[in-house]
């Protein structure tokens, strides 16, 4: 049986554990704080996240970072992005050194600018071979109550890719494999912050007119720090990109689009963050997404737009019409 440990217990760490397990996979869950574990090992639960959710026999958890490494062949971390660097700098020590590290963050670490796995590579010490990422449009209360979704398993060695779809493939979660792993991160990454840009336009009551213009033109955006990085451009029209895209946009259930509607409806920073109860990555990694298209000369005015609203303090109404009146250009462009 292949022994996977999960290092975080949030809502997606906890969902992605049961379909580890619904796969056949034997999960460790490693969790900072002891109700958890004693709520997994001894109610098959995570209230805090996933209340009502049972999860399956094979699904254990434990605080000591060393017993759920042990012996893992996929070692999944699925914490916010901007702890990744100091959790890893704990962790690392007790990871094996065979192991397939595998990413479920979506950010762009502040100040270096580098994605999940870059990070991941450089603590572990771990070649881009072991590093893969898991993306695509997962919200996790849909995936725990087992409807049929798709993700991508993303590494630059598609055995791995392969290996890692083969143990979390389920009758309701269907992974692609794909070795365009900067374009799927940077999908993952930048939908978050588009995501913010639609619960805004939510929340000052603008209408589907400009959310689709919104989820269009971020795609576009996305698409081009992609190509400017790399990546494949058809990575952004397929799960990584539109499909995730599409379901952080329009589903009341992501947490990045319930923050920035939160915002459009005039609450402040910290009035949004305090009515927060989970991680919304967009709000940090609006300004190092920015920052990794300016390293790149890439215009990305939604992003911008999004970083005054959430770091700058201007209002969404002033924000939204500077950003209309930007001057015309070809829509390839």
């Amino acid at each position: 049986m292949t022994r996977v440990a999960v290092f975080g217990t949030g809502s997606w760490g906890t969902a992605f554990a049961m379909i580890l397990a619904d796969a056949g996979c034997e999960v460790t869950l490693w969790a900072r704080r002891r109700e958890v574990v004693d709520a997994v090992n001894n109610t098959r639960t995570n209230p805090g996240y996933l209340p009502g959710v049972e999860l399956p026999t094979s699904v254990r958890a434990t605080t000591d970072p060393a017993e759920a490494a042990r012996d893992a062949e996929f070692t999944v971390i699925t914490i916010p992005s901007q702890t990744l660097r100091a959790n890893l700098s704990e962790w690392a020590s007790v990871l094996p050194p065979d192991t397939v590290l595998v990413s479920l963050m979506k950010g762009v670490e502040l100040g270096t600018t580098k994605r999940m796995s870059e990070v991941i590579g450089e603590m572990a010490k771990a070649p881009a071979d072991r590093v893969a990422v898991l993306t695509g449009p997962n919200l996790a209360g849909e995936i725990a109550a087992r409807q049929p979704a798709a993700a991508v398993v993303a590494c630059t060695d598609e055995a791995v890719a392969t290996r890692l779809q083969a143990a979390c493939h389920t009758p309701y979660f269907r992974p692609y494999t794909n070795t365009d792993v900067v374009g799927c991160e940077l999908g993952g990454a930048v939908k978050n912050v588009i995501g913010l840009a639609v619960g805004i336009a939510d929340g000052m009551g603008l209408g589907d007119n400009t959310k689709a213009s919104l989820m269009t033109r971020g795609l576009a955006e996305t698409t081009r720090l992609g190509l400017a990085m790399g990546a494949d451009p058809h990575t952004f029209s397929g799960l990584a990109g539109m499909g995730d895209l599409i379901a952080t946009c329009s589903s009341p259930l992501s947490r990045n689009h319930t923050f920035g509607t939160n915002l459009g409806r005039g609450m402040t920073l910290e009035q949004t963050i305090a009515a927060s109860t989970q991680t919304a990555e967009g709000v940090k990694s609006c300004q190092s997404v920015l920052d990794l298209a300016r390293r790149h000369d890439v215009d990305m005015p939604i992003t911008e737009t999004v970083v005054s609203i959430v770091h700058e303090g201007k209002p969404p109404l002033v924000a939204v019409k500077e950003l209309m009146a930007r001057s015309a250009k070809p829509e390839r462009r």
